[in-house]
């Protein structure tokens, strides 16, 4: 038995009538080209438009966890720098300033009593000073006053606070508070920095 059975013939040909297809002018075939470039075009277009629009979104969210990363290192060298200075600042307001203020207070004294004698010419001047600070406010006085200054010791004052009077008119010099206010300022800026490096 052979497989010509299971083959396809090819030998007779099947006669397929000629179709007709309808003439097109030239001028459609122009237009249908017309067309055709106008939907590629379009869609290159918009293909272009998505690109650069998700190339700018990717740009931006790089650059944004850039700057997130650079804020960031900027509070930790913030937060370093004040960790460091924080002992300075320490060692100032304890023990440089409070000095300063003890070694110029007399002389500080002496500066605002001649600015108040200024204005109040013929009028008594009083200075109020902790126990133990009248004789060396005493030297340092000048003789050029219109009026006896007098020195008094008030034990109600603590050292680096003095009362100055002029007739009715009043100052108060507080080193001691001055330099407490310093301190208490730098504990809270630390206190700040810190506060922001931790929590952003």
């Amino acid at each position: 038995m052979g497989i010509t059975h299971l083959l396809e013939d090819f030998g007779t040909a099947t006669v397929v009538p000629p179709t007709s297809f309808p003439e097109i002018s030239e001028e459609a075939i122009e237009e249908e080209r017309a067309v055709s470039f106008e939907k590629g075009y379009s869609a290159g277009w918009d293909d272009a438009v998505t690109a650069k629009e998700k190339e700018t979104v990717q740009i931006s969210a790089t650059l944004s966890s850039s700057l997130e990363d650079l804020n960031f290192t900027y509070q930790e060298a913030q937060a370093q720098l004040i960790e460091s200075l924080d002992p300075m600042f320490k060692v100032l307001t304890s023990a440089v300033l409070p000095d300063t203020m003890a070694a110029t207070f007399g002389h500080h004294i002496v500066d605002q009593m001649t600015d108040m004698a200024k204005t109040h010419t013929d009028q008594p001047l009083s200075i109020f000073v902790s126990p133990g600070e009248a004789s060396a406010v005493r030297g340092l006085l000048p003789d050029t006053f219109a009026t006896p200054v007098q020195v008094q010791e008030d034990e109600n004052l603590t050292p680096g606070q003095a009362y100055l009077r002029a007739g009715t008119s009043e100052r108060e010099i507080n080193s001691s508070g001055l330099v407490e206010s310093i301190q208490d300022s730098i504990e809270a800026f630390t206190y700040h920095i810190r506060e922001e490096s931790h929590y952003g």
